[in-house]
């Protein structure tokens, strides 16, 4: 049975957690200002015993209001507890502090997503990412990355990069088990995967696909660690038929590709790529599937992510259900010959064939 099947809650649990909901803006920004203004990490120092209001302030360099007014809410939003006069740093406070996969997550949030979230309704709307007016005027997101106000860059792309970095040292093992000489990596961003790839293998050559802007930086990192000569750059909008693909390849590789586009979008992609590859290369889909994870948590955050799509990237893509995937996989031509989960953080690699 499917854990959604089921309302957990009580009548009275329900009307406390949407007065939770109510408030989760506020709740949100509070613990980002205890983490910012350093009293969680005043308070970790303290230890067990903690500290009164006014010794956080001084230590922390905030004043006694400032502290309590944060605290206070703290306590409600469990960050941290109260022993007598003094507040303690609580589990939650300390992963707030400490934990890697809750600061990206977080300043992802902060930085790119929060002031467009407000314009969600319009954008359900309209099917066009009105959010994004609070950066600038490009059509998606993914025109302006390179000119992202450099704060909201970084974690943009360190949320990128933390959740796909993880799978790296599996998935060079199982790509490379075919021992491919070239690889065809779509959507290439910075050139991650390729540089991992040249790193793994001396005689792999990449062809990295991206817009002119993105794959400007990806061949000035290939340039920057000496790879230059094998990793090439192929200039192109995908979803732009009359721009072609570059030419053959023993693997065609997408990684956290596929989710920037709508269903349709992805069926148009994958029969370009058909239509495109010799008989026998594979292709492969690396994405995050939401019906896939074994932890709420990661469910939850990937559906919150899907809203990203809807509001900042395009306006029509998100993470998908692993189903609606496969079902434009199949009407694409091709057939799963490998499906592999828990790859990474909650990853799922797809190995195709054709079909």
């Amino acid at each position: 049975m499917s854990r959604y099947a089921v309302d957990p809650l009580t009548a009275l649990q329900a009307k406390e957690q949407a007065q939770k909901l109510a408030f989760a803006p506020i709740a949100f920004q509070a613990a980002q200002s205890l983490r910012e203004l350093g009293i969680l990490a005043v308070l970790d120092a303290a230890g067990p015993t903690g500290l009164s209001a006014q010794q956080i302030a001084e230590r922390s360099g905030v004043s006694e209001y400032g502290a309590k007014v944060l605290l206070d809410m703290g306590l409600s939003a469990l960050v941290v507890t109260q022993d007598g006069d003094n507040y303690v740093l609580a589990r939650l406070g300390h992963f707030l502090l400490h934990d890697a996969m809750t600061r990206v997550n977080m300043d992802f949030t902060a930085d790119v997503c929060y002031r467009a979230m407000s314009h969600l309704t319009e954008t359900i709307r309209s099917g066009r990412p009105e959010g994004l007016r609070e950066f600038g005027d490009w059509p998606t997101i993914y025109e302006g990355l390179s000119r992202l106000p450099e704060k909201a860059r970084k974690s943009w792309f360190d949320f990128d990069h933390f959740y796909s970095d993880k799978a790296f040292p599996e998935l060079l093992q199982r790509i490379f088990a075919e021992r491919p000489k070239t690889i065809v990596d779509i959507g290439g961003n910075t050139g991650k995967w390729s540089l991992q790839c040249c790193a793994h293998d001396e005689d792999v050559r990449m062809t990295i696909v991206d817009l002119p802007r993105q794959l400007a930086l990806a061949l000035d990192n290939a340039r920057e660690h000496g790879f230059e000569a094998r990793i090439q750059g192929h200039p192109m909008n995908i979803l732009d038929d009359s721009q072609p693909l570059p030419g053959e390849a023993d693997i065609w590789w997408m990684s956290q590709f596929l989710d920037c586009f709508s269903p349709m979008e992805i069926l148009r992609i994958l029969r370009r790529i058909r239509a495109a590859m010799r008989p026998d290369a594979s292709v492969y889909i690396l994405e995050l599937f939401w019906d896939r994870q074994h932890f709420e948590a990661a469910a939850y955050s990937l559906n919150a992510t899907s809203l990203y799509f809807t509001c900042l990237a395009n306006g029509n893509s998100r993470f998908y259900h692993s189903k609606d995937m496969l079902d434009i996989v199949e009407e694409a031509g091709f057939v799963v010959a490998e499906q592999v989960d828990d790859i990474g953080l909650g990853h799922t690699l797809l190995r195709l064939r054709a079909g």
